[in-house]
């Protein structure tokens, strides 16, 4: 096989659009793009995968027929090399394919270029992840109903790249730690189906998988985006492949004042990797990464003011100073080589996070997590039946000093808090696929864990005389029993069809654990939320169509959800006895029209649309009867109508639609208003080496909630827990491939 460069850069300033799209106009389009995900059939990228496929290997359109219709510049440079710690998207779509239930492949690569300020934008058209803005690469993210109602950062769901741990060891996650320009593919392992990982979580994992130089698309990238509310980001990217390892360095830099006053934010990030091949079909590859994010935070307002005036800064966010300044440093190595007929990947990690973070106090977190992860897979035959084995464990520890000061104007004042905070994990999984017959697979598992959270409060303050200790241990064993039925081959993916049946375990993290109550923080003794979910579905392509749909119901005990007493102190945790929620994932890509120019033209009109349908609910609760759970709405839809030319250039019209605003309290007495939010993207390719864009967002400057923390009613609590969407805004960039 071939080995495949791909330069990639981008450009733009504020001054610099109409330049950007004056020279997009009067340059040579001798080569064209990809638009909107549509390479041509020669790429190693899916012309198909615009949406919706998770696991959708390419496919050819009888549209894309012409080499060079929808392909970025292509060097032809060497012999394609295998690795086995680096799989390219092929090799992961694979790997996804086999899973029985919903999951998904966001590959980078295949889009057109395009404007990506957080993850959001790289997940926005992912059915069932629901993710919502709220400032900077700050977003809520729950997926059928995990985190439901953390105001802040991740739970209930694990964050990996390059198939490690990003989190902190007791469960607790954010999202700075990524780089969404350094990024080569995302795969979304929705609820049980992230067994294969570890993952114990109701939300399941993601898994952001960064470049290398044998899948980074080219030897050198450089880029430049610019575009509205003072945004202004610089990427550059090398690699070079030597005769047994290879080496990549990526880096971004960006500054940005942001929609909202008090919401400026500066990052600095770093990605490098080392691999080097053993022989024998072994080799080791070393990660290194540097996050550094300073935040400001435009706090939250009520509903009339985030929608009257949502440019401004809440009072306290302001007279605090608040902010969230944060440096991540992770080093990790991932090594794999055959052993006893199979396969064995070995990973271990070390991350160190300090954190600075004025809020109703200033924060103070200096704090280490390290883990080791083994996991071991092969194919052998059994009693006549073909079984494919994993086998994995994980062990993950962190410490982490919590201190705590009297915010004096964003500054620390009297220390209120000196704590430590330990966690340890140690879990051990299986799964068996076994194929009944050679379209049927049986796929069974479980899951084995137990965690430990030790909380020590060294007191001796004035705010905080008395010392106190707590240390709380939890465990279990989580099944997962599946069928996938390969239905039909007529397409390089066919059709899929497969249900399962799993259990799912999350553990309270210290934001849970210790809760500031009076002022002062104490421990707080939860249970796990334990679940049960059922999940069926079909995805597959067919002429014209692609389609991926799930439908899942899960019976939860126990759920941990928030309820915010003052906007400005974390929200307060507890257990909700019983809740139900139930959905359905949808997405779907239809090619409408092809050669509207004249026969055989190779032009393309496509439709890519996603569907989250979510019905989350109390159960029987004795305060709150079946009332439906804040926070997420009911219906989301995603929507892409493109327009796409052999000659390098594509223009695409984009929906956001939410029909109506979920609530915001658990008494469902005031939601937030619907709404729809309409944008467009044009895509050029220069010529070989260059490639731009322009995305216009939220084109009609609507006003709209894009997040908000829960409360109990809004008729007796404090309801400025509302974050204001941003208005409309423009972004460009220009790529260059050398």
């Amino acid at each position: 096989m071939l080995r495949i460069f791909i330069m990639d850069v981008r450009f733009s300033s504020w001054a610099g659009v109409a330049a950007a799209s004056l020279a997009m106009a009067v340059l040579p389009m001798s080569v064209a793009t990809a638009a909107d995900g549509l390479p041509a059939s020669a790429s190693p990228f899916d012309p198909s995968s615009a949406r919706p496929s998770a696991a959708s290997p390419s496919a050819t359109h009888p549209s894309s027929a012409k080499p060079a219709a929808y392909l970025p510049a292509v060097v032809v440079t060497s012999e394609r090399i295998d690795s086995p710690t680096s799989p390219d998207p092929a090799a992961q779509r694979r790997t996804l394919d086999a899973v029985p239930g919903s999951v998904d492949l966001v590959d980078v690569d295949e889009r057109a270029p395009r404007y990506a300020g957080n993850l959001r934008d790289v997940l926005a058209d992912t059915p069932g992840v629901r993710i919502d803005d709220r400032y900077g690469q700050e977003v809520r993210l729950s997926v059928r109903g995990s985190g439901l109602a953390r105001a802040f950062h991740s739970r209930g769901i694990e964050l990996l790249q390059d198939g490690l741990p990003m989190q902190m060891a007791d469960g607790s996650g954010d999202f700075y730690g990524f780089d969404p320009l350094g990024v080569r593919t995302v795969a979304v392992y929705k609820g049980g189906n992230a067994l294969t990982l570890g993952a114990t979580s109701l939300g399941g994992a993601i898994d952001v998988v960064t470049p290398t130089a044998l899948t980074a698309g080219a030897p050198m990238r450089m880029r430049v985006e610019a575009g509205s509310f003072g945004t202004l980001r610089l990427g550059a990217q090398a690699s070079r492949v030597f005769e047994s390892a290879d080496v990549l360095v990526n880096a971004t830099v960006g500054h940005a004042d942001g929609w909202r006053d008090h919401m400026a934010g500066d990052t600095r990030q770093l990605n490098a990797n080392l691999g080097y091949r053993l022989g024998a079909g072994a080799e080791t590859r070393f990660h290194l990464g540097f996050y550094d994010v300073e935040q400001r935070l435009p706090g939250t307002l009520t509903l009339r003011d985030a929608l009257s005036d949502p440019r401004r800064a809440s009072a306290s966010a302001i007279s605090g100073d608040q902010a969230r300044d944060q440096r991540i440093a992770r080093l990790a190595n991932v090594t794999s080589l055959p052993l006893a007929g199979g396969r064995l990947v070995a990973g271990t990690w070390l991350m160190h996070k300090s954190l600075f973070h004025p809020i109703f106090q200033v924060i103070d977190q200096d704090g280490w997590n390290a883990g080791v992860s083994v996991r071991w897979t092969r194919e052998l035959m059994l009693g006549g039946l073909r079984h494919e084995w994993t086998m994995g464990t994980r062990v993950f520890a962190g410490a982490n000093e919590a201190l705590q000061f009297v915010n004096t104007g964003g500054r620390r004042g009297a220390q209120t808090l000196d704590a430590r905070q330990r966690a340890r994990n140690a879990g051990a999984w299986i799964e068996d696929h076994v194929w009944m017959r050679p379209d049927l697979a049986l796929i069974v598992g479980a899951h084995a864990w137990r965690q430990t959270r030790r909380y020590v409060d060294h007191g001796g303050l004035a705010a905080n005389p008395l010392a106190k200790e707590d240390e709380v241990r939890f465990d279990g064993v989580d099944p997962r029993i599946g069928l996938l039925w390969r239905a039909a081959a007529s397409s390089p993916r066919g059709v899929q069809v497969f249900a399962n049946l799993t259990r799912s375990s999350d553990v309270p993290d210290f934001s849970d654990l210790t809760q500031t109550i009076a002022s002062t923080q104490r421990f707080v003794p939860l249970a796990p939320q334990r679940a049960w979910t059922l999940e069926a579905g079909v995805r597959g392509e067919t002429g014209r169509w692609q389609w991926d749909v799930a439908a899942w119901r899960s019976r939860v005990r126990d759920q941990m959800l928030q309820y915010t007493v003052d906007a400005s102190v974390p929200a307060a945790t507890f257990n909700a006895p019983r809740t139900t929620l139930q959905g359905l994932d949808a997405a779907a890509t239809v090619a409408l029209a092809r050669g509207l120019r004249a026969p055989g033209a190779g032009d393309l009109v496509r439709l890519t649309t996603s569907w989250t349908y979510s019905d989350l609910r109390f159960d029987g609760d004795p305060q709150y009867g079946s009332n439906r759970l804040p926070v997420v709405p009911v219906h989301v839809l995603r929507a892409r109508l493109a327009y796409e030319q052999p000659e390098g250039w594509s223009l695409a019209a984009t929906l956001d639609w939410v029909p109506r605003g979920a609530w915001v309290d658990y008494a469902n007495t005031e939601r937030a208003p619907g709404y729809a939010l309409w944008g467009a993207r044009f895509g050029v390719a220069i010529d070989r080496h260059w490639q731009g864009y322009v995305e216009a967002r939220n084109l009609g400057d609507k006003r709209y909630v894009s997040d908000m923390g829960a409360i109990t009613s809004a008729r007796t609590a404090a309801s400025a827990v509302y974050y204001p969407g941003a208005g409309r805004a423009v972004f460009a960039g220009l790529r260059y491939a050398m």
